[in-house]
């Protein structure tokens, strides 16, 4: 016997399991450059991270899928949590790698201009 809220967890589940293919392929990219990025020493310090989102996705896609075809409340609500967790991570790596821009440019032109005024500091006078 179906629950009454069956439809309505189809209905607001439809857009995202329309979308499972991509989810599940961004998902596999995600794990494939975890993986390639673990060939590297550096690599391996950071290579969990896209793996990890990409089982996130992987799960979110299932859980969709489990919503959209079963009227299934729990899985919609798992699936909405992997994708807050997905999305939060992201979020979080897109600062930590800004802040490094930030700091790598101000170095570059700290250092360029630390590199002018020690070329003026010599007597011949830059170029």
């Amino acid at each position: 016997m179906e629950n009454e809220t069956a439809p309505l967890i189809r209905r607001l589940s439809a857009p995202l399991a329309e979308g499972r293919f991509w989810l599940k392929m961004v998902a596999v990219l995600l794990i494939a450059n975890g993986v390639l990025t673990a060939l590297t020493i550096v690599g391996l310090i950071v290579a969990w991270l896209p793996i990890w989102m990409g089982i996130l996705l992987f799960q979110t896609a299932g859980a969709i899928d489990q919503a959209h075809h079963h009227g299934d409340e729990e899985a919609l609500i798992r699936s909405q949590q992997r994708l807050r967790t997905f999305f939060t991570i992201s979020g979080v790596l897109t600062l930590i790698v800004l802040a490094f821009w930030l700091l790598g440019m101000l170095f570059g032109i700290g250092g360029m201009m630390f590199g002018a005024g020690m070329g003026g500091m010599s007597g011949h006078g830059g170029w």
